[in-house]
C-alpha cells in the first residue's frame, strides 16, 4: 500500500511539476519529497491507529475430553470418527458384568432393609403390648398394695403381709416402666425415617442408586451435539477415571468465531458492533465482512496465581496482544474450512473512516499474494 501512494503522489508531483512548469532545483524537489514523505507517513499511521490490522488470527472451538466415570475394559467402539453425533449417541462400552453384579446385590440389600421393617413394626406392636400387659400387672399390685394397707389398719393384715404386697408393686411398677422403655426403642427403630422413607431402606437404596449409576455409567455417550475426530480407542484397551485419562476428544458443534490478537496501540478505537473484514490463506483471492463481538478483557501475559512465587519485573516485561472476537457474517459454507484455521484480520472503526478505504485496498491486496507460494 505504501508503495502504491508513493508512486500515486509521485505522479501527482511529475504532473503538477509538467502543468504549472515548475523548475527542478534544490527547493523545489526537497519540498516535494518532504512533503510525500509527511503525507503518506499521516495517511499510513492514520490507518494503523484507527484501523488495526493483525496476522495473528484464527478461529478458536472448544473440545470435551471424554474420561470414563467407571475403570473397565472396552468392550465395544461404534462411534466412527469425523461423523455428526447427537447428544445421547453410544461412544464406547465398557465390560458391564462386575457392575451388573452389585446391582444385583444392592437389590437383595434393599430387600432386606424392606423385609426388615416389617420386623420392626412386628417388634414394636409385641413391645406395646407387654407394655400393655406389664401396665395392668401394675395397676393390680397398687390395688393389692393399698388393700392390705387399709386392712392392716383395721388388724386384718400383718406388716410382713403390707411390706410384701407394696415391694409387689414396686416391682410391677419397674417392670412397666422397663416395659415402656423397650416400647420406644421399638418404635425409634420402626419409625426412624429420612423423607418419609425407613432409614435402612433409605441407606440400601442409595447404594442401589449408586450401583444403577455406575451401572449406566459403562455405556460412554456424547455430552452434545458433535463429532469424535482422530479415533484411536479399539476394544480391550482399558478404561480408568484416575489419574484423569482422556479416551477420546469430542469436537462440540458450535457457532463459528475467530479471535485476532491485536496491538495494545488501537485498544481505544476498538468497539463492539464494529465492521471487520477476513482473509483466510486457504482462500486466495476473496474477504469476507465479519462484526467485532467482544474486546477480551484480560491479556494472558499478565496473569498471575497463588503460589510461593513472588511477581518479578520479568512478568511485566510482556508485549502482550489484546484478543478480540468477530463474528463472520458472509456465508462461509460453501468453502473447506477446518476447525482452528488461520485469518488474517482488519477492523474499521467510526474513526477517520475515509482513511478506512486504504486498509481495504490494502488486505484485498494481501488476499491475492495468497496465490503466491512456495513449497521447498
Amino acid at each position: 500500500m505504501d508503495l502504491l501512494l508513493i508512486l500515486t503522489y509521485a505522479a501527482f508531483c511529475v504532473a503538477i511539476f509538467k502543468i504549472f512548469r515548475i523548475p527542478l532545483n534544490k527547493w523545489t524537489v526537497p519540498t516535494a519529497v518532504l512533503g510525500g514523505i509527511a503525507l503518506i507517513g499521516t495517511l499510513i499511521l492514520l490507518m494503523n491507529y484507527n484501523h488495526p490490522f493483525t496476522q495473528v488470527g484464527g478461529q478458536i472451538y472448544a473440545t470435551t475430553p471424554i474420561v470414563p466415570n467407571v475403570r473397565g475394559r472396552v468392550t465395544e467402539v461404534p462411534v466412527k470418527p469425523n461423523t455428526l453425533l447427537q447428544q445421547g449417541d453410544v461412544l464406547f462400552k465398557i465390560d458391564d458384568t462386575p457392575f451388573k453384579s452389585v446391582v444385583t446385590q444392592r437389590k437383595a440389600m434393599v430387600a432386606a432393609a424392606q423385609q426388615n421393617v416389617l420386623r420392626l413394626e412386628s417388634s414394636y406392636k409385641q413391645a406395646q403390648s407387654i407394655a400393655a400387659q406389664a401396665e395392668a400387672e401394675r395397676d393390680k399390685a397398687k390395688r393389692e398394695a393399698a388393700r392390705y394397707l387399709k386392712g392392716y389398719k383395721r388388724g386384718a393384715f400383718t406388716v410382713q403381709q403390707v411390706d410384701d404386697r407394696q415391694q409387689a408393686s414396686k416391682a410391677a411398677q419397674a417392670a412397666y416402666n422397663a416395659a415402656i422403655a423397650s416400647a420406644n426403642e421399638a418404635k425409634l427403630a420402626f419409625e426412624s425415617q429420612v423423607d418419609g422413607i425407613n432409614t435402612d431402606v433409605a441407606e440400601a437404596q442409595a447404594r442401589l442408586d449408586k450401583a444403577e449409576f455406575d451401572l449406566d455409567q459403562t455405556t460412554v455417550r456424547a455430552p452434545t451435539t458433535g463429532y469424535v475426530t482422530q479415533l484411536a480407542l479399539h476394544p480391550g484397551m482399558m478404561a480408568v477415571p484416575l489419574p484423569l485419562k482422556p479416551m477420546l476428544t469430542f469436537v462440540n458443534k458450535q457457532d463459528r468465531y475467530f479471535v485476532g490478537a491485536f496491538r495494545q496501540n488501537s485498544l481505544q478505537r476498538l468497539s463492539v458492533g464494529d465492521d471487520a473484514e477476513l482473509l483466510f490463506r486457504s482462500i486466495p483471492g476473496r474477504v469476507f465482512k465479519a462484526k467485532l463481538v467482544q474486546v477480551i478483557p484480560a491479556i494472558a501475559e499478565g496473569q498471575i496465581q497463588a503460589s510461593g512465587s513472588l511477581l518479578g519485573t520479568s512478568t511485566l516485561n510482556t508485549q502482550g496482544r489484546t484478543m478480540v472476537l468477530f463474528k463472520v457474517t458472509d456465508d462461509l459454507s460453501s468453502y473447506n474450512l477446518p476447525l482452528g484455521v488461520n485469518a488474517e484480520i482488519a477492523v474499521y472503526t467510526e474513526h477517520f473512516h475515509h482513511v478506512a478505504v486504504m486498509r481495504k485496498v490494502l488486505i484485498r491486496m494481501k488476499s491475492w499474494q495468497n496465490y503466491i507460494y512456495l513449497d521447498h
